[in-house]
C-alpha cells in the first residue's frame, strides 16, 4: 500500500518507495515466520515505529528491517540464529545449483567468458524475496531468462584496468541462490586473473534472503575461495558496524566487488573507486540513486 499524503510528509527523510518496500517487508516476514494475525499486527507497529523514528536513509531502513526480523523471532519464541526464510532459502540454493551445469555450458560456448560471467552473476540478483515487490516469484521462469537481462549502466573497462592491476578484490555477496552465480563468475575471475586472490564475504547471521557462511557451505562456496562473515546483521554493509577482519579487509582490498541492493545502498555513500557495484534496479529509488531504468543491469564504479 502506497503511503498516504501525510504519511510522505510525515516520512520526509524517507523515500516513498522504501517506506512501502519496509511495510511490505514487515508483511513478509510475519507471512514467513508463519505469525497469526495479532501478532502480525505487533511486527507491523515495530516497522512503523521505526519508520516514524528515521529522519534519513537508507542506513536507517537497514536497521528496521533487523527490527522487523527480530520481532518476528520474538513472536515466535526462537533463538536469534533462527531463520525465518530458511525453507525458501534452501529452495533457493538447490535451484540455482539444478541450472549451474545450463549456464556453465553457456560460458564455455562464450567468445567472452568473463563478461558473460559477469552479467550471469549480475542477473542473479534477480533472486530476491526482500525487494518491494512481496509477491510469489518464479524461479524457473526467472532463472531461464537469466542471461539475457541487459546492462544499462556498464563500467567494465575500469573494472578490468582495476583488475589488472590487483592482487587482492573483497567479493561481498547479496542473496542465496544468486551465490551460485556468483561462483561461475568466480571461476571465470580465476581463470583470467589466475594470481588474484579472492575472499568471499557474507552476512553473519540470517536477514530476509541473505546469504550467510552456511548457505556459502550449501553450495560450495566456501570450497572454490576463502569465505568470511562480514559482521553484518543487516540486509546491506554497514561498514563501522562489520567485524574488524572484515573492515582490515575492506581497507587493503584492491579492488571490491559488491553485489546487490543493500549493499549498494549502503556502501554508495563511501564513493571509493575501489569499489564496483553489480546489481539488478529493482525499484524506482534504485533507479534514481544509480541513474538507469528500472529492470536493467548495472556495473558502476564507486
Amino acid at each position: 500500500m502506497n503511503p498516504t499524503a501525510e504519511n510522505k510528509k510525515r516520512f520526509t527523510g524517507i523515500a516513498s518507495d522504501c517506506y512501502s518496500c519496509v511495510m511490505n517487508q514487515a508483511r513478509s516476514a510475519a507471512r514467513f515466520g508463519e505469525l497469526n494475525e495479532e501478532q502480525t499486527k505487533r511486527v507491523v507497529t515495530v516497522a512503523k515505529t521505526g519508520l516514524e523514528k528515521s529522519k534519513t536513509t537508507p542506513l536507517l531502513v537497514q536497521h528496521i528491517i533487523r527490527s522487523v526480523a527480530d520481532a518476528v523471532i520474538q513472536e515466535r519464541g526462537e533463538s536469534q540464529d533462527f531463520d525465518i526464510y530458511a525453507e525458501v532459502k534452501d529452495k533457493s540454493n538447490t535451484l540455482s545449483l539444478a541450472y549451474a551445469e545450463e549456464f556453465q555450458k553457456k560460458l564455455d560456448a562464450s567468445e567472452s567468458p568473463f563478461e558473460t560471467g559477469l552479467q550471469i552473476a549480475a542477473a542473479g540478483n534477480i533472486i530476491d524475496f526482500g525487494a518491494i515487490n512481496q509477491g510469489p516469484i518464479n524461479l524457473n521462469k526467472e532463472l531461464q531468462s537469466l542471461y539475457k537481462i541487459p546492462f544499462a549502466r556498464y563500467d567494465i573497462e575500469p573494472f578490468k584496468k582495476a583488475l589488472d592491476r590487483a592482487s587482492t578484490l573483497l567479493y561481498i555477496c547479496d542473496n542465496s541462490g544468486e551465490i551460485v552465480f556468483d561462483m561461475l563468475f568466480i571461476k571465470e575471475l580465476q581463470q583470467e586473473y589466475p594470481n588474484l586472490q579472492l575472499v568471499a564475504a557474507l552476512r553473519d547471521k540470517p536477514i530476509i534472503n541473505d546469504a550467510t557462511l552456511e548457505d556459502a557451505k550449501a553450495v560450495g562456496l566456501d570450497h572454490l575461495v576463502t569465505t568470511i562473515s562480514s559482521g553484518s546483521v543487516y540486509p546491506g554493509t554497514i561498514l563501522p558496524e562489520t567485524t574488524e577482519e572484515f573492515q582490515k579487509l575492506f581497507a587493503s582490498a584492491d579492488v571490491i566487488l559488491s553485489k546487490g541492493q543493500g549493499n549498494f545502498e549502503t556502501l554508495l555513500p563511501i564513493a571509493d573507486k575501489r569499489l564496483f557495484f553489480l546489481l539488478l534496479i529493482k525499484c524506482e529509488y534504485m533507479a534514481a540513486l544509480s541513474k538507469v531504468s528500472k529492470d536493467n543491469l548495472v556495473l558502476i564504479q564507486g
